[in-house]
């Protein structure tokens, strides 16, 4: 008989079968108490809506272990958010297991190795994880391939009643000493200095090189259309498109990689109005598309990410209904987006016809704790302008979260995405811009934004 085969690789995306088979595999790990943070099984639909949320998380990388071609073990990779400069050197392995079916083959050994070559890879030079005490058979593993026990919290976990302790482990995974305040950095600096070697400039790594902005096309829908207004007057509109769907296939082929999709009178309806646009625009979509507008309730929410869209995007609801995000948060991790929709930085609500006295700085930390996988804020003075985006306050907010931020409001130039990008150097947690009357206009070409993102 032929040895099994065994893979081990990073995955963006996952087929309905591939997608079932690790959910099996995490089930079947839960239920045997090893390396996953469930201790009873949730349920398939909330594994299915777990693993789909992962993916859409830049800080998270999914690796899958397959055995013989069948996913039966999984491992995440956890980086730093981007505006954490301090710790942009070290990055956390966790949520390792393989399913009680398929051990035996050192399947774990090869989806950490691989781990590791890709964290090297994204230039970090510490990797760092923590298991159950429990669970010796992971903690000789982790000993074998080099990492550091350096320290054990006594009261890590509670399973079946009972208080279980944590075993914390460090890896290096370059040569040569990292600088003193980089070490300290880490947060384990007697298990760092354990290892220290003499410091050369040839030996220090620097720390990974920001990720290029993403643009995100807006397609921004009244009565059906694709429209642009001005400081968000409904009255203030131009029609670009009466074919969302074929908008939507344009942006993608132009190389956009997401969409941004506001149903304009859903914003100011309190529901979606706008159905049959969303769902053309879904079915001619390949990329992920996010989507807001009128999304106030749990049920709403449900169905628009049962129908395909990725990202809900709730700004309303996060000003009147704040449990609401915290409950779809819990129930839909990475795929929850606050907007922060803001006059002169107090925050707009019911399609920027109100506007209340919350600041938008004050709604983003409340929306971080929350739980919220992006926040997209948006100056209304300038939107439709072409005058150029906010950068100060964007910039203000993202210095005071940790969470991603999504610029907009105001592009009309392709200086304008330039001087964000140069701001981004900066404050890593700017994560992308919106751009809509610019790009329908052809005062910026969706190549050239592409490039100036880059």
């Amino acid at each position: 008989m032929a040895p099994p085969r065994l893979t081990a690789a990073r995955v963006s995306t996952l087929d309905d079968d591939e997608l079932q088979a690790l959910c099996e595999a995490t089930d079947a790990a839960i239920l045997d108490g090893g390396g996953f943070g469930w201790v009873t099984s949730p349920g398939r639909r909330t594994l299915e809506q777990y693993f789909r949320g992962i993916l859409l998380v830049p800080e998270r990388a999914l690796f899958v272990g397959r055995l013989d071609g069948v996913i039966v073990g999984a491992t995440q990779l956890l980086r730093p958010p981007r505006n954490n400069e301090a710790q942009a050197m070290a990055a956390t392995l966790m949520h390792s297991y393989t399913a009680p079916y398929a051990r035996g083959h050192g399947l774990a050994r090869l989806m950490t190795v691989t781990v590791e070559d890709c964290a090297r890879a994204l230039g970090y030079q510490v990797l760092n994880l923590d298991v159950r005490e429990t669970q010796t058979v992971a903690i000789r593993l982790y000993a074998s391939l080099g990492y550091q026990h350096w320290g054990t919290h006594p009261h890590y976990a509670r399973i079946g009643g009972e208080v279980v302790g944590g075993c914390f482990f460090t890896k290096r995974l370059r040569d040569g000493t990292l600088p003193a305040a980089a070490r300290d950095q880490t947060g384990h600096p007697a298990a760092l200095a354990a290892t220290a070697q003499p410091a050369t400039p040839e030996a220090e790594t620097p720390a990974p090189p920001p990720r290029p902005l993403t643009l995100y096309p807006a397609i921004d829908l009244k009565d059906g259309a694709c429209v642009r207004l001005r400081r968000g007057e409904m009255d203030d509109a131009t029609v670009y498109s009466d074919d969302p769907g074929a908008q939507a296939r344009a942006w993608i082929a132009a190389g956009c990689r997401r969409l941004h999709v506001v149903d304009l009178n859903g914003a100011f309806a309190g529901h979606s109005v706008n159905a049959e646009a969303i769902e053309a625009i879904i079915a001619n979509a390949d990329v992920p598309v996010q989507l807001g507008g009128g999304i106030r309730d749990m049920a709403a929410i449900e169905r628009w990410l049962s129908a395909g869209i990725a990202r809900v995007i709730l700004g309303s609801a996060a000003v009147k209904d704040p449990g609401l995000v915290r409950d779809a948060c819990r129930a839909f991790p990475g795929r929850i987006v606050c907007g922060i929709d803001a006059r002169d930085g107090r925050v707009a609500t019911e399609g920027w016809a109100e506007v209340s006295e919350l600041s938008a700085t004050e709604l983003g930390l409340r929306m971080e704790d929350a739980g919220v996988a992006a926040i997209v804020f948006t100056e209304i003075a300038r939107d439709g302008m072409l005058t150029g985006l906010d950068i100060a306050q964007t910039c203000a907010l993202s210095a005071r979260l940790s969470t991603p931020v999504v610029a907009s409001g105001g592009v009309g130039r392709i200086e304008h995405l330039q001087a964000l990008k140069a701001a981004a150097a900066h404050h890593a947690g700017i994560e992308g811009v919106i751009v809509g009357r610019a790009l329908y206009d052809g005062r910026i070409e969706a190549r050239d934004a592409l490039a100036a993102l880059a």
